[in-house]
Protein backbone atom coordinates (compact mmCIF):
# COMPACT_ATOMS: atom_id res chain seq x y z
CA UNK A 1 0.00 0.00 0.00
CA UNK A 2 2.72 2.58 0.83
CA UNK A 3 4.46 1.75 -2.62
CA UNK A 4 1.38 2.53 -4.29
CA UNK A 5 0.77 5.87 -2.43
CA UNK A 6 3.93 6.82 -3.32
CA UNK A 7 3.75 6.04 -6.47
CA UNK A 8 0.72 8.22 -6.53
CA UNK A 9 1.88 10.89 -4.32
CA UNK A 10 5.08 10.66 -7.18
CA UNK A 11 2.87 11.23 -10.06
CA UNK A 12 1.37 14.42 -8.90
CA UNK A 13 4.94 15.98 -7.72
CA UNK A 14 6.54 16.15 -4.70
CA UNK A 15 4.96 18.12 -2.19
CA UNK A 16 7.31 20.67 -0.79
CA UNK A 17 5.14 23.55 -0.39
CA UNK A 18 7.06 27.20 0.56
CA UNK A 19 4.80 29.07 3.06
CA UNK A 20 3.19 32.27 1.46
CA UNK A 21 1.61 30.13 -0.99
CA UNK A 22 -1.01 28.61 1.35
CA UNK A 23 -3.86 28.73 -1.45
CA UNK A 24 -1.24 26.12 -3.24
CA UNK A 25 -0.76 24.05 -0.58
CA UNK A 26 -4.32 23.66 0.39
CA UNK A 27 -5.00 22.59 -3.24
CA UNK A 28 -2.29 20.51 -3.76
CA UNK A 29 -3.19 18.77 0.40
CA UNK A 30 -6.91 18.34 -1.09
CA UNK A 31 -5.19 16.39 -4.59
CA UNK A 32 -3.47 14.02 -2.49
CA UNK A 33 -6.28 13.00 0.61
CA UNK A 34 -8.10 12.67 -2.47
CA UNK A 35 -6.25 10.14 -3.93
CA UNK A 36 -5.48 8.31 -0.64
CA UNK A 37 -9.20 8.58 0.78
CA UNK A 38 -9.20 4.91 0.16
CA UNK A 39 -5.96 4.24 2.07
CA UNK A 40 -7.31 4.62 5.84
CA UNK A 41 -6.56 1.02 6.79
CA UNK A 42 -2.96 1.16 7.29
CA UNK A 43 -1.40 -1.13 9.90
CA UNK A 44 0.62 1.34 12.03
CA UNK A 45 -1.16 0.82 14.60
CA UNK A 46 -0.79 -2.72 15.77
CA UNK A 47 2.39 -4.12 16.59
CA UNK A 48 4.33 -6.78 14.55
CA UNK A 49 3.43 -9.67 16.44
CA UNK A 50 0.15 -9.07 16.46
CA UNK A 51 0.60 -8.43 12.44
CA UNK A 52 2.34 -11.72 12.37
CA UNK A 53 -0.46 -13.44 14.89
CA UNK A 54 -3.30 -12.29 12.49
CA UNK A 55 -1.98 -13.39 10.10
CA UNK A 56 -0.95 -16.77 11.01
CA UNK A 57 -4.83 -16.91 12.23
CA UNK A 58 -5.88 -15.87 8.45
CA UNK A 59 -3.74 -18.34 6.69
CA UNK A 60 -4.97 -21.20 9.52
CA UNK A 61 -8.34 -20.10 9.12
CA UNK A 62 -8.11 -20.51 5.26
CA UNK A 63 -6.29 -24.08 5.64
CA UNK A 64 -9.01 -24.78 7.69
CA UNK A 65 -11.70 -23.59 4.99
CA UNK A 66 -9.77 -25.43 2.48
CA UNK A 67 -9.04 -28.54 4.19
CA UNK A 68 -13.53 -28.46 5.03
CA UNK A 69 -13.84 -27.94 1.34
CA UNK A 70 -11.78 -30.74 0.37
CA UNK A 71 -13.48 -33.38 2.73
CA UNK A 72 -16.37 -32.41 2.02
CA UNK A 73 -15.82 -32.81 -1.91
CA UNK A 74 -14.36 -36.55 -0.44
CA UNK A 75 -17.56 -37.27 1.36
CA UNK A 76 -19.75 -36.51 -2.08
CA UNK A 77 -17.22 -38.46 -4.37
CA UNK A 78 -17.04 -41.27 -1.83
CA UNK A 79 -21.25 -41.34 -1.74
CA UNK A 80 -21.42 -40.99 -5.51
CA UNK A 81 -18.66 -44.34 -5.13
CA UNK A 82 -20.59 -46.11 -2.95
CA UNK A 83 -24.09 -45.34 -4.79
CA UNK A 84 -22.04 -46.86 -7.94
CA UNK A 85 -20.39 -49.45 -6.22
CA UNK A 86 -24.49 -50.79 -5.17
CA UNK A 87 -24.97 -50.37 -8.78
CA UNK A 88 -22.49 -52.09 -9.82
CA UNK A 89 -23.11 -55.37 -7.41
CA UNK A 90 -26.72 -54.83 -8.70
CA UNK A 91 -25.42 -55.21 -12.56
CA UNK A 92 -23.37 -58.46 -11.62
CA UNK A 93 -25.93 -60.16 -9.99
CA UNK A 94 -28.15 -59.62 -12.66
CA UNK A 95 -25.36 -60.71 -14.69
CA UNK A 96 -25.06 -63.85 -13.22
CA UNK A 97 -28.82 -64.69 -12.72
CA UNK A 98 -28.84 -64.26 -16.35
CA UNK A 99 -25.87 -66.39 -16.66
CA UNK A 100 -27.55 -69.11 -14.30
CA UNK A 101 -30.69 -68.98 -16.51
CA UNK A 102 -28.95 -69.27 -19.55
CA UNK A 103 -27.67 -72.56 -18.17
CA UNK A 104 -29.91 -73.88 -16.98
CA UNK A 105 -31.95 -73.71 -19.92
CA UNK A 106 -28.50 -75.03 -21.73
CA UNK A 107 -28.63 -77.88 -19.63
CA UNK A 108 -32.36 -78.52 -20.52
CA UNK A 109 -31.64 -78.10 -24.13
CA UNK A 110 -28.93 -80.25 -24.36
CA UNK A 111 -31.07 -82.76 -22.28
CA UNK A 112 -34.46 -82.58 -24.80
CA UNK A 113 -31.87 -82.69 -28.09
CA UNK A 114 -30.69 -86.14 -26.34
CA UNK A 115 -33.87 -87.55 -26.39
CA UNK A 116 -34.87 -86.29 -29.38
CA UNK A 117 -32.52 -87.85 -31.23
CA UNK A 118 -33.02 -91.20 -29.27
CA UNK A 119 -36.61 -90.82 -30.55
CA UNK A 120 -36.01 -90.07 -33.99
CA UNK A 121 -33.17 -93.66 -34.07
CA UNK A 122 -35.52 -95.45 -33.00
CA UNK A 123 -38.46 -94.30 -35.38
CA UNK A 124 -36.43 -94.17 -38.47
CA UNK A 125 -34.77 -97.45 -37.58
CA UNK A 126 -38.10 -99.60 -36.78
CA UNK A 127 -39.33 -97.81 -40.36
CA UNK A 128 -36.13 -99.30 -42.43
CA UNK A 129 -36.08 -102.74 -40.31
CA UNK A 130 -39.80 -103.51 -41.67
CA UNK A 131 -38.53 -102.01 -45.13
CA UNK A 132 -37.26 -99.04 -47.01
CA UNK A 133 -40.13 -96.89 -47.88
CA UNK A 134 -39.04 -95.98 -51.34
CA UNK A 135 -38.90 -100.18 -52.19
CA UNK A 136 -42.17 -100.52 -50.56
CA UNK A 137 -43.30 -98.10 -53.50
CA UNK A 138 -41.61 -99.82 -55.55
CA UNK A 139 -43.46 -102.97 -54.99
CA UNK A 140 -46.66 -101.44 -54.97
CA UNK A 141 -45.91 -100.06 -58.66
CA UNK A 142 -45.03 -103.27 -60.18
CA UNK A 143 -48.36 -105.19 -57.80
CA UNK A 144 -51.00 -102.27 -58.97
CA UNK A 145 -53.60 -103.97 -60.76
CA UNK A 146 -55.36 -100.40 -61.67
CA UNK A 147 -53.77 -96.63 -61.75
CA UNK A 148 -56.01 -96.23 -58.81
CA UNK A 149 -53.71 -98.90 -56.28
CA UNK A 150 -50.95 -96.91 -57.85
CA UNK A 151 -51.96 -93.29 -56.87
CA UNK A 152 -53.03 -95.20 -53.52
CA UNK A 153 -49.07 -96.55 -53.19
CA UNK A 154 -47.43 -93.56 -53.85
CA UNK A 155 -49.33 -91.38 -51.57
CA UNK A 156 -48.79 -93.78 -48.91
CA UNK A 157 -45.18 -93.69 -49.58
CA UNK A 158 -45.31 -89.75 -49.58
CA UNK A 159 -46.58 -89.97 -45.89
CA UNK A 160 -43.88 -91.77 -44.73
CA UNK A 161 -40.94 -90.24 -46.01
CA UNK A 162 -42.56 -87.00 -45.25
CA UNK A 163 -42.88 -88.18 -41.49
CA UNK A 164 -38.81 -88.73 -41.95
CA UNK A 165 -38.14 -85.59 -42.66
CA UNK A 166 -40.24 -83.64 -40.47
CA UNK A 167 -38.67 -86.07 -37.42
CA UNK A 168 -34.92 -84.60 -39.01
CA UNK A 169 -35.99 -80.91 -39.24
CA UNK A 170 -37.10 -80.99 -35.89
CA UNK A 171 -33.60 -82.80 -34.72
CA UNK A 172 -31.86 -80.18 -36.85
CA UNK A 173 -34.31 -77.04 -35.10
CA UNK A 174 -32.92 -78.07 -31.88
CA UNK A 175 -30.03 -78.54 -32.71
CA UNK A 176 -29.76 -75.34 -33.74
CA UNK A 177 -31.71 -73.55 -30.97
CA UNK A 178 -29.08 -75.87 -28.55
CA UNK A 179 -26.46 -73.98 -30.19
CA UNK A 180 -27.97 -70.32 -29.70
CA UNK A 181 -28.01 -71.27 -25.98
CA UNK A 182 -24.66 -71.99 -26.04
CA UNK A 183 -23.91 -68.53 -27.21
CA UNK A 184 -26.09 -66.82 -24.93
CA UNK A 185 -24.45 -68.76 -21.98
CA UNK A 186 -20.75 -67.70 -23.36
CA UNK A 187 -22.00 -63.78 -23.92
CA UNK A 188 -23.74 -64.09 -20.47
CA UNK A 189 -20.22 -65.47 -18.71
CA UNK A 190 -18.84 -62.70 -20.88
CA UNK A 191 -21.25 -60.21 -19.14
CA UNK A 192 -20.51 -61.19 -15.79
CA UNK A 193 -16.62 -61.75 -16.27
CA UNK A 194 -16.86 -57.38 -17.45
CA UNK A 195 -18.86 -56.85 -14.49
CA UNK A 196 -16.84 -58.40 -12.15
CA UNK A 197 -13.61 -56.63 -13.76
CA UNK A 198 -15.16 -53.32 -13.33
CA UNK A 199 -16.36 -53.81 -9.69
CA UNK A 200 -13.13 -54.88 -9.00
CA UNK A 201 -11.48 -51.78 -10.64
CA UNK A 202 -13.99 -50.00 -8.87
CA UNK A 203 -13.26 -50.85 -5.13
CA UNK A 204 -9.62 -49.67 -6.07
CA UNK A 205 -11.40 -46.09 -6.90
CA UNK A 206 -13.60 -46.81 -3.76
CA UNK A 207 -11.12 -47.81 -1.34
CA UNK A 208 -8.69 -44.28 -2.82
CA UNK A 209 -11.81 -42.26 -2.08
CA UNK A 210 -11.84 -44.03 1.38
CA UNK A 211 -8.52 -42.39 2.05
CA UNK A 212 -8.82 -39.33 0.84
CA UNK A 213 -12.00 -38.98 2.99
CA UNK A 214 -9.61 -39.87 6.12
CA UNK A 215 -6.87 -37.50 5.48
CA UNK A 216 -9.15 -35.14 4.94
CA UNK A 217 -10.54 -35.76 8.58
CA UNK A 218 -7.68 -35.92 9.64
CA UNK A 219 -6.13 -32.62 7.96
CA UNK A 220 -9.34 -30.64 9.17
CA UNK A 221 -8.34 -31.90 13.07
CA UNK A 222 -4.99 -30.44 12.37
CA UNK A 223 -5.84 -27.09 10.75
CA UNK A 224 -8.80 -26.69 13.86
CA UNK A 225 -6.00 -27.45 16.21
CA UNK A 226 -3.06 -25.10 14.41
CA UNK A 227 -6.05 -22.69 13.80
CA UNK A 228 -6.97 -22.47 17.55
CA UNK A 229 -3.16 -21.82 18.46
CA UNK A 230 -3.16 -19.40 15.73
CA UNK A 231 -6.44 -17.55 18.04
CA UNK A 232 -5.06 -18.15 21.29
CA UNK A 233 -1.03 -16.52 20.24
CA UNK A 234 -3.36 -13.65 18.51
CA UNK A 235 -5.27 -13.31 21.92
CA UNK A 236 -2.22 -12.98 24.14
CA UNK A 237 -0.20 -10.63 21.25
CA UNK A 238 -3.48 -8.36 21.46
CA UNK A 239 -3.58 -8.12 25.30
CA UNK A 240 0.35 -7.11 25.24
CA UNK A 241 -0.60 -4.78 22.52
CA UNK A 242 -3.13 -3.33 24.62
CA UNK A 243 -0.95 -3.25 28.26
CA UNK A 244 1.90 -1.03 25.48
CA UNK A 245 -1.15 0.98 24.57
CA UNK A 246 -2.04 1.73 28.32
CA UNK A 247 1.61 2.32 28.32
CA UNK A 248 1.21 5.05 25.84
CA UNK A 249 -1.38 6.73 27.04
CA UNK A 250 0.62 7.44 30.87
CA UNK A 251 3.66 8.61 29.24
CA UNK A 252 0.98 10.89 26.84
CA UNK A 253 -0.55 11.78 29.73
CA UNK A 254 2.62 13.08 31.30
CA UNK A 255 3.84 14.66 28.62
CA UNK A 256 0.27 16.68 28.52
CA UNK A 257 0.03 17.56 32.12
CA UNK A 258 4.16 19.07 31.39
CA UNK A 259 2.82 20.87 27.70
CA UNK A 260 -0.05 22.59 30.23
CA UNK A 261 2.24 23.66 32.72
CA UNK A 262 4.23 25.36 30.02
CA UNK A 263 1.27 26.86 28.65
CA UNK A 264 -0.09 28.13 32.14
CA UNK A 265 3.55 29.54 32.74
CA UNK A 266 3.54 31.46 29.62
CA UNK A 267 -0.13 33.17 30.06
CA UNK A 268 1.04 34.07 33.58
CA UNK A 269 3.94 35.61 32.26
CA UNK A 270 2.47 37.50 29.34
CA UNK A 271 -0.19 38.58 32.50
CA UNK A 272 2.34 39.61 34.40
CA UNK A 273 4.40 41.39 31.31
CA UNK A 274 1.10 43.09 30.16
CA UNK A 275 1.89 41.70 26.54
CA UNK A 276 -0.30 39.14 24.69
CA UNK A 277 3.16 37.45 24.00
CA UNK A 278 3.87 34.18 21.35
CA UNK A 279 2.57 34.31 17.61
CA UNK A 280 -1.02 35.47 16.70
CA UNK A 281 -2.05 35.29 13.32
CA UNK A 282 -3.35 33.06 10.32
CA UNK A 283 -2.10 29.69 11.34
CA UNK A 284 -2.37 28.15 7.92
CA UNK A 285 0.91 27.83 6.42
CA UNK A 286 2.42 29.03 10.78
CA UNK A 287 4.32 25.42 10.14
CA UNK A 288 6.91 24.54 7.51
CA UNK A 289 6.63 20.84 5.93
CA UNK A 290 8.65 18.17 8.29
CA UNK A 291 9.90 16.18 5.52
CA UNK A 292 11.27 18.17 2.61
CA UNK A 293 9.67 16.43 -0.46
CA UNK A 294 7.64 14.72 1.47
CA UNK A 295 4.19 12.85 0.37
CA UNK A 296 1.35 12.01 3.04
CA UNK A 297 0.71 8.17 2.72
CA UNK A 298 -2.16 8.52 5.62
CA UNK A 299 -4.10 11.20 6.01
CA UNK A 300 -5.22 12.32 9.60
CA UNK A 301 -8.67 11.33 11.25
CA UNK A 302 -11.26 8.73 12.19
CA UNK A 303 -10.85 5.01 10.64
CA UNK A 304 -11.74 1.61 12.19
CA UNK A 305 -9.05 0.16 12.92
CA UNK A 306 -7.47 -3.37 10.35
CA UNK A 307 -6.84 -5.65 12.97
CA UNK A 308 -8.79 -4.85 16.39
CA UNK A 309 -11.89 -3.29 14.64
CA UNK A 310 -11.87 -0.32 17.07
CA UNK A 311 -13.20 3.31 15.60
CA UNK A 312 -10.37 5.55 17.23
CA UNK A 313 -8.29 8.76 15.62
CA UNK A 314 -5.17 8.86 13.68
CA UNK A 315 -3.89 11.49 15.29
CA UNK A 316 -1.63 12.66 12.62
CA UNK A 317 -0.43 12.84 9.77
CA UNK A 318 2.16 10.28 7.54
CA UNK A 319 4.62 11.36 5.61
CA UNK A 320 7.30 8.98 3.38
CA UNK A 321 9.98 9.80 1.88
CA UNK A 322 12.56 6.81 2.75
CA UNK A 323 14.50 5.59 5.38
CA UNK A 324 17.00 7.97 6.39
CA UNK A 325 15.36 11.18 5.51
CA UNK A 326 16.33 13.94 7.41
CA UNK A 327 13.10 14.80 9.48
CA UNK A 328 13.42 18.91 9.89
CA UNK A 329 11.82 21.33 12.60
CA UNK A 330 8.35 22.86 11.56
CA UNK A 331 9.31 25.98 13.75
CA UNK A 332 11.16 27.04 15.92
CA UNK A 333 11.73 25.81 19.76
CA UNK A 334 12.19 23.69 22.49
CA UNK A 335 12.62 20.13 22.52
CA UNK A 336 10.16 18.87 25.87
CA UNK A 337 10.54 15.21 25.75
CA UNK A 338 12.32 12.40 23.92
CA UNK A 339 11.57 8.70 25.16
CA UNK A 340 11.31 5.31 22.88
CA UNK A 341 7.44 3.69 23.31
CA UNK A 342 6.85 0.11 22.03
CA UNK A 343 3.77 1.95 19.92
CA UNK A 344 5.23 4.90 18.55
CA UNK A 345 8.97 4.00 18.58
CA UNK A 346 11.41 7.08 18.81
CA UNK A 347 9.28 9.97 19.86
CA UNK A 348 10.41 14.01 20.14
CA UNK A 349 8.37 16.84 21.34
CA UNK A 350 9.00 20.59 20.33
CA UNK A 351 7.24 23.47 21.46
CA UNK A 352 6.98 26.14 20.00
CA UNK A 353 5.31 28.49 22.11
CA UNK A 354 2.24 30.25 22.15
CA UNK A 355 0.04 30.62 19.05
CA UNK A 356 -3.08 33.02 19.02
CA UNK A 357 -3.10 32.46 23.01
CA UNK A 358 -2.67 28.71 22.57
CA UNK A 359 0.48 26.51 23.25
CA UNK A 360 1.86 24.70 20.40
CA UNK A 361 3.56 20.86 20.36
CA UNK A 362 4.53 19.17 17.47
CA UNK A 363 5.49 15.38 17.92
CA UNK A 364 8.20 13.28 15.76
CA UNK A 365 7.17 9.28 15.53
CA UNK A 366 9.08 5.92 14.18
CA UNK A 367 12.50 8.07 13.80
CA UNK A 368 15.54 6.15 13.55
CA UNK A 369 17.07 8.42 15.72
CA UNK A 370 17.01 11.95 16.96
CA UNK A 371 20.21 14.65 16.35
CA UNK A 372 18.46 16.82 19.42
CA UNK A 373 17.96 16.44 22.93
CA UNK A 374 15.74 17.76 25.66
CA UNK A 375 15.96 21.21 26.78
CA UNK A 376 17.73 22.04 23.31
CA UNK A 377 16.08 24.96 20.96
CA UNK A 378 15.94 24.36 17.73
CA UNK A 379 15.30 26.36 14.34
CA UNK A 380 13.20 26.22 11.84
CA UNK A 381 14.64 23.90 9.03
CA UNK A 382 16.86 22.16 11.48
CA UNK A 383 17.63 18.65 10.63
CA UNK A 384 16.28 16.95 14.20
CA UNK A 385 16.01 13.19 13.56
CA UNK A 386 16.11 10.87 10.76
CA UNK A 387 12.95 8.78 9.21
CA UNK A 388 12.91 5.57 10.35
CA UNK A 389 10.42 2.76 11.53
CA UNK A 390 10.80 1.96 14.80
CA UNK A 391 7.51 0.60 17.04
CA UNK A 392 4.33 -0.23 15.61
CA UNK A 393 5.47 0.60 11.57
CA UNK A 394 4.93 -0.90 8.89
CA UNK A 395 7.44 0.42 6.76
CA UNK A 396 9.86 3.85 7.25
CA UNK A 397 7.67 6.91 8.13
CA UNK A 398 6.91 9.90 10.02
CA UNK A 399 3.89 9.94 12.08
CA UNK A 400 3.44 13.95 12.01
CA UNK A 401 1.35 15.34 15.20
CA UNK A 402 0.62 18.74 16.38
CA UNK A 403 -0.63 18.90 19.70
CA UNK A 404 -3.13 22.42 20.35
CA UNK A 405 -2.92 22.10 24.15
CA UNK A 406 -2.16 19.14 24.29
CA UNK A 407 -4.65 17.77 21.92
CA UNK A 408 -4.14 16.66 18.50
CA UNK A 409 -5.70 18.46 15.66
CA UNK A 410 -5.02 18.25 11.51
CA UNK A 411 -1.89 18.87 10.76
CA UNK A 412 -2.39 20.32 7.20
CA UNK A 413 -4.64 22.99 8.54
CA UNK A 414 -1.11 24.48 10.04
CA UNK A 415 1.22 23.41 7.00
Amino acid sequence: MLAALSAAALAMGAVSVPLAHADDLKDRRERIEDRIKHADDDLDHSSARMRRAMAALDTAQQALDSARAELEAAKVALDAARERDREMALKLEQARARLEQAQAELETGRADLSVQKDAVTEMVTSMYQAEDPHLQALTSMMSAEDPADLTWAEEGRDVVVRQETDAYDELRASEVLLEVREQQVAEAEQTVEVQREEAAAHLLETQDLTRQARDARAQVAATVSARRDARNAAAVARQRDLRELQQLKQQEAEVRQLILQRARRAAQQAASSGGGGGYTGATGSFLGWPVSGGYVTSPYGYRTHPIYGYYSLHDGTDFGKGCGAPLLAAAGGQVISKYYSSVYGNRLYVSVGAVNGKNVTIVYNHASSYTVGVGQSVSRGQTVGYMGDTGWSTACHLHFTVLVNGQPVQPMNWL
